[in-house]
C-alpha cells in the first residue's frame, strides 16, 4: 500500500471516529439523554438549524444567585467568564456582580468585540429562568446585521440560549443549547464541524467552570443574601 492511499485510508478512519464517538460527546457534555433530546421554546429561532449543541453543568447555588453572572456578560460589561485571551482582549472577565450592568432588555445589544460592530441581540429574557443571545454576521467580514432586514449572499446565525433550572436541593441546572446555519450551507458546515464546534466546547467547558467556581463562593448561603433576577421579561420573538 503506497503511502498516499495509507494516509488518505488514516484520515478517513480518523473522521469515522471523531464523528463516531468523539464529536456526540462534544455536543452534548454534561447533559443528560433527556435533556439532549429535550424541546426549548428558544429553538424556533433558528429554523431548519444545521448544527446544534447542548451542554449542562449543576452549579452550588440557586437559579436568582446565578442569573446575575449570566446578564452582565458582554465585552466591556463582564465579559464571557471563559479563556479572556481568546474571547475577551486579554482583559480578565469580573469576579463580582456589578449593578450597572444588570438591566439587559429584549431587544439590547451585548457586544463582543470593541466598538460593538459584532454583538448579540437579546432575543429572550425570562429572569432567573432563561436567557437567549442571538448573533447574524455577515461573512467573511463577521460584521453583525440586522436579520428583519435583506439578508447578505453569505452569512451565518445562531443562538446560545442559557436554561435555569432549580434542583430539589436548591442548586442550580444550567442547560447550555446552540443551534446555528450559515450560507452558502456546505462551507458552513465543513467549518462547524472542523472548527466551530470544537471551539464551542473549549469556551462553553471553561466557562461553566469559572461560573461553577464565582457562585460557589456564596452557595447556598447566598439564597437570601443573593442579587434579585432583573431585567425586564420578554417573550420569545420570532424576527421577521
Amino acid at each position: 500500500m503506497s503511502m498516499s492511499v495509507r494516509g488518505a485510508a488514516l484520515a478517513c478512519g480518523a473522521a469515522a471516529a471523531y464523528a463516531a464517538a468523539i464529536r456526540p460527546a462534544l455536543l452534548s457534555w454534561g447533559a443528560t439523554d433527556t435533556e439532549a433530546a429535550a424541546s426549548y421554546p428558544s429553538d424556533g429561532l433558528i429554523e431548519d438549524a444545521t448544527s446544534q449543541s447542548t451542554m449542562a453543568v449543576s452549579l452550588p447555588a440557586p437559579p436568582e444567585a446565578v442569573w446575575p453572572w449570566l446578564v452582565q456578560m458582554g465585552w466591556g460589561r463582564g465579559g464571557w467568564y471563559s479563556w479572556d485571551l481568546l474571547d475577551n482582549g486579554g482583559r480578565p472577565s469580573t469576579d463580582r456582580i456589578v449593578p450597572e450592568w444588570q438591566d439587559l432588555a429584549v431587544g439590547d445589544r451585548v457586544p463582543t468585540v470593541p466598538g460593538g460592530t459584532t454583538y448579540f441581540r437579546v432575543e429572550v429574557l425570562d429572569p432567573g429562568r432563561t436567557l437567549v443571545l442571538r448573533s447574524d454576521v455577515m461573512l467573511p467580514s463577521g460584521r453583525s446585521f440586522d436579520p428583519r432586514g435583506p439578508r447578505p449572499r453569505a452569512y451565518a446565525d445562531g443562538i446560545w440560549a442559557f436554561h435555569l433550572h432549580r434542583l430539589p436541593d436548591g442548586c442550580t441546572r444550567l442547560i447550555v443549547r446552540t443551534r446555528g446555519r450559515g450560507v452558502p450551507s456546505v462551507p458552513d458546515r465543513l467549518f462547524t464541524w472542523v472548527l466551530g464546534e470544537p471551539a464551542h466546547f473549549i469556551m462553553q467547558h471553561r466557562q461553566f467552570r469559572e461560573l461553577r467556581r464565582r457562585v460557589a463562593r456564596r452557595g447556598l448561603a447566598g439564597v437570601e443574601g443573593a442579587e434579585p433576577a432583573r431585567g425586564r421579561r420578554g417573550d420569545l420573538r420570532l424576527l421577521r
